[in-house]
């Protein structure tokens, strides 16, 4: 078994439980690899055997499960780093509120047993894809676990954004920008704009408007076969467009198609984690005395 790693600097609350992990892999006698940057920054931390290191996506294409070590932005990086070579993502939680990166480090013997004894399940989840005539802004890498993101840059002033569906016209947005979410994404940055909660296997997406200037204008769920087109306008030449973390700024001549991708992300889920559980614990439903 090959296991790559992927994680950026840690605090030091939980530089023992991640000594721990590779303890527990090389017990195991399981092979890792070991993204450079992270390696540099934990061999001045902890006791660390020499390891092999990856840089890019073409050096892990043989490799069996990948963890990622942080939180949910940790884990959306490694998004560009597994692309479309389905290996499964294991995500530890050393950051703050942790929907994807779902282990904690208590778990973290629990969940190397479940891999060795593949004891665990899959949640294949839906990636949305950005297409652009003009030019090609993200590459290879154009596609989001979380969410599309459309904002205004360099001006106080509202844009316009003009969305068709299949082609057919939805609506002209006047908004600070808008947010178009996979149902992983919908606990993200859609949640805080007021857009619902869709559970990961609904096959929808949902379009949120990010402080509209009609109040009438809400949240939108439609089926994630429906191909979506942006075209917007501005009193500034640029808008910013963002794929999960990253970040690009675009002409504001140019047009946006978002449509579901061609292929999944898997994250690993162990048999004990449940989705209804973790939104209860996360956004502290329930605490109410009533309940």
């Amino acid at each position: 078994m090959r296991i790559a790693i992927y994680g950026k600097t840690i605090s030091e609350n939980y530089i023992s439980f991640i000594q721990e992990l590779f303890q527990k892999l090389e017990v195991h006698q399981i092979e890792t690899i070991v993204c450079l940057s992270f390696y540099d920054f934990l061999k001045e931390k902890i006791q660390l055997s020499p390891q092999k290191t990856f840089t890019n996506h073409h050096e892990i294409k043989d490799v069996d499960y990948l963890f990622s070590i942080g939180g949910d932005g940790t884990l959306l990086e490694t998004v560009q780093l597994v692309r479309d070579q389905n290996i499964p993502i294991l995500g530890i939680n050393t950051g703050r509120l942790g929907y994807l990166s779902s282990i904690t480090t208590n778990e973290i013997d629990q969940a190397v047993a479940s891999i060795m004894n593949q004891n665990f399940e899959l949640d294949n989840r839906t990636l949305l894809s950005v297409e652009t005539i003009s030019s090609d802004f993200f590459g290879s890498t154009n596609y989001a676990l979380n969410e599309v993101t459309i904002q205004k840059k360099d001006t106080s002033s509202m844009i316009t954004i003009h969305v068709y569906l299949n082609g057919e016209f939805l609506n002209s947005y006047w908004a600070d920008g808008i947010i178009v979410a996979t149902p992983t994404g919908s606990t993200a940055y859609s949640l805080s704009c007021n857009g619902p909660i869709v559970l990961p296997d609904s096959g929808n997406i949902i379009i949120t408007p990010i402080a509209p200037h009609n109040l009438n204008v809400r949240p939108l769920v439609i089926s994630d076969d429906t191909s979506i087109q942006l075209k917007i306008e501005g009193r500034t030449d640029n808008f910013l467009a963002a794929i999960d973390s990253r970040s690009v700024t675009m002409p504001i001549s140019t047009e946006i198609t978002i449509k579901k991708s061609t292929h999944k992300v898997s994250l690993i889920r162990l048999k004990e984690y449940n989705l209804l559980n973790t939104l209860r614990n996360k956004l502290m439903w329930g605490l109410d005395k009533r309940n």
